[in-house]
């Protein structure tokens, strides 16, 4: 080695020598050579000043950061400082060192006046992107541009959209891409921008700059991409360019990519389409795990539940263990089904696995208990892993029924560690709309409000929901005014609530308001508008309302819109219209469509003609009620028992009306027919006193008749 040493260094030897031990990566070969090197003083030679670079890119790329750093460190000069910088910078990410990577670019650019390259950039953005550190990230940029003599190439460029979206900075990964020459975009760069708009949760603004591109007409969307925007269509229900997009792929050839027929499956999953989603799958020659559970979640989201469960038999059979994911996919299906031992079994399962330890499948198992009705062993699981993750807590409030029970975890929840967060408030706000505590609402309300938690328009909706639905329509209105962004489900919210509170102009106006603003209105927006128009009696609003939701807006009608419906013109005392109605339907009327035309009958006094309407098949014992109260209300005495034998002889049962009330600190629950109330007396001898003032002023025989059925 010596006697090699003592030949003068010429570049053909040094890039063979370099090449060899590059490729051997022998880390005492290399320190031998560099003992030889200080033993010879051929550090110290005038033409060999690009040893030491080459060294330190040595030392790093066989993992001896230690070694690397040290010699750069040491040494005055250096003739490639690029290289040895870059190769530091690598051994940092390789060896999962985010922030002293970012720690050493900001030390060689700050002190040492390094000047980075198209090499340097996309590693130190790794580093950000890793730790999704905004801040860091915004610094770098920083010194970058500020760098003299550094000239970024669309790969830094594209890196750099990469970065910003990974650390969740929609904004800057938009104004670096927005300031790109449109001749410098290539695919990788809207690839990047349309990825990580998908990822932030943008669905929309990355199908519209998917559309961008393909208006480029010189840039055709490859595998990765396609895999990408597919899922999106199905979020966004865009199934025309969903299927335009997959018949793009079958011409392009890499239909039967794994990535891209997974995409396919979860686009008809979110589309709906699970029949179509389980024929892709039939067709896949080859299936990763990925295929199972979506093809699994697919049908536990659109409560295909049995569906669900067929298939996970069906991975099981062919001795395919299921992963995590899968498992909390099936966890829901089986908590709907009240499958209560078939969940033991899972629950076994999940221990033998060791997937106990993942906070997914710990929610979803203690949400399978809960659904099941078993809350002790919900609440034992709780008091187990209350210490895991506030994912933990959530799941707990959300899947809890009893909404007393509810707000109890809630306040536990509070003591803990854990703060709720947006997800907690979405589900602890519903309970308390429903209960019609307002004051516990309004706590929440504020304590959103201190945590920032009130900006973001789930919660927001959440919070006007409550007020509205409590009956503080106008508290409701002024936050719906004050919003910084909407969504539909925020319009819908409000109108719904006009609707509810028989404000139907304001509602009206609302809708007004929306087109105007180009927002497109959903099939619950029109549900909220025609209930609306229904309590106000404006039959013929609503009838113009429910054709342009099927010509203007190409809505299909559901159930809730024939219910609607006959609501409008039962209300109105248009039975004959109404009946006509529900023959024309397209489908057969369920309780809910009945349900309304009989609540009409029997608030006009009148008999039903088209009795043969009617259904005696439909297992829904308030619809046999209704009957059985219509035949009462025309003393058709034989009818209504006949209806109410029905009842039993098909072992149904009705579950009683409750209702809650909040009165200081205290809520109080009445159930129909339950005289256990403390001040029971009282509240008789009230409601007598009000029916007295109440028959002397008005007529109120129905409403008589009803409160009086209930005591």
């Amino acid at each position: 080695m010596r006697r090699l040493l003592a030949l003068r260094w010429g570049g053909g030897f040094l890039r063979s020598l370099k090449k060899s031990l590059l490729n051997k990566r022998d880390l005492q070969q290399a320190k031998r050579l560099h003992a030889a090197l200080i033993v010879t003083g051929c550090f110290h030679h005038t033409n060999s000043h690009f040893l030491g670079p080459f060294l330190v890119q040595f030392y790093a790329v066989s993992g001896s950061l230690r070694e690397a750093l040290l010699l750069f460190h040491s040494l005055r000069r250096l003739d490639n400082v690029n290289l040895a910088c870059n190769a530091i910078l690598r051994a940092h990410l390789d060896a999962a060192l985010f922030s002293q990577a970012i720690h050493f670019f900001n030390y060689i650019v700050s002190t040492l006046d390094f000047v980075p390259d198209n090499y340097t950039c996309p590693l130190v953005f790794n580093a950000c992107s890793s730790l999704s550190s905004l801040d860091d990230a915004r610094n770098v940029h920083q010194l970058i541009s500020a760098a003299s003599g550094f000239q970024p190439n669309a790969y830094t460029k594209c890196a750099l959209i990469d970065m910003f979206a990974k650390c969740g900075s929609l904004e800057d990964a938009r104004k670096v891409f927005d300031e790109m020459p449109q001749q410098d975009r290539d695919l990788a760069c809207w690839t990047a921008m349309i990825c990580g708009t998908i990822r932030l949760g943008h669905t929309g603004q990355a199908l519209s700059l998917f559309t961008d591109m393909m208006k480029v007409g010189c840039l055709r969307p490859d595998m990765p991409l396609v895999a990408a925007v597919l899922p999106a269509c199905g979020r966004l229900q865009a199934a025309q360019t969903g299927m335009a997009l997959q018949g793009f792929a079958l011409k392009s050839g890499f239909h039967d990519d794994l990535f891209v027929a997974n995409a396919n499956i979860d686009m008809y999953c979110k589309l709906g389409e699970t029949e179509q989603a389980y024929t892709m799958f039939c067709r896949m020659a080859c299936k990763d795990d990925v295929s199972w559970r979506t093809l699994i979640a697919g049908y536990s989201c659109n409560a295909e539940y049995h569906s669900c469960l067929e298939v996970y038999a069906q991975m099981m059979s062919l001795g395919i263990f299921p992963s995590a994911v899968v498992v909390a996919s099936v966890l829901p299906a089986i908590g709907k089904l009240r499958l209560a031992e078939e969940g033991r079994r899972m629950h076994g399962l999940i221990l033998k696995r060791g997937f106990d330890s993942d906070v997914v499948v710990g929610s979803a198992l203690m949400e399978m208990y809960s659904l099941c009705g078993l809350m002790g062993e919900m609440q034992l699981l709780l008091s187990m892993w209350s210490d895991w993750d506030v994912m933990i807590w959530n799941s707990a409030i959300s899947s809890v029924e009893d909404h007393g029970l509810g707000l109890s975890i809630f306040r536990k929840m509070w003591e803990s560690k854990f703060k709720p967060n947006s997800i907690t408030l979405m589900s602890i706000l519903p309970m308390c709309t429903k209960m019609g505590a307002h004051k516990q609402g309004r706590e929440i309300h504020c304590h959103a409000i201190r945590n920032g938690l009130d900006m973001a328009v789930p919660v927001c909706n959440s919070v006007i929901d409550m007020y509205c639905k409590c009956g503080f329509l106008g508290v409701g209105r002024n936050l719906f005014d004050r919003m910084a962004e909407r969504d539909i489900v925020s319009y819908n919210t409000i109108i719904s609530s006009y609707g509810f509170h028989g404000h139907a102009k304001q509602a009206l106006l609302l809708f007004d308001e929306m087109k105007s603003l180009a927002v497109r209105p959903s099939g619950a927006t029109f549900v909220g508008l025609l209930s609306a128009c229904s309590h106000a009696g404006l039959v013929d609003e609503g009838r113009t309302l429910y054709r342009s939701m099927v010509v203007d807006y190409g809505i299909r009608p559901n159930v809730e819109h024939y219910a609607c419906m006959v609501d409008l013109l039962g209300r109105a005392g248009r039975i004959g219209d109404a009946c006509k109605f529900i023959r024309a339907m397209p489908e057969e009327p369920n309780a809910s469509v009945l349900g309304c035309l009989l609540a009409a009958c029997r608030l006009h006094n009148v008999d039903l003609l088209d009795e043969d309407i009617l259904q005696d098949k439909l297992d829904d014992s308030g619809y046999h009620i209704l009957i059985s109260n219509m035949y009462a209300s025309r003393k058709r005495w034989r009818d209504a028992s006949r209806a109410r034998a029905l009842i039993k002889e098909k072992g149904l049962r009705k579950k009683p009306g409750k209702s809650w009330t909040q009165i200081g600190h205290r809520t109080h629950v009445f159930d129909a027919g339950d005289a256990t109330h403390s001040e029971f007396g009282i509240i008789q001898e009230t409601l007598k006193v009000m029916f007295s003032e109440m028959r002397k002023g008005c007529h109120f025989d129905n409403l008589l008749q009803a409160a009086a059925a209930q005591f």
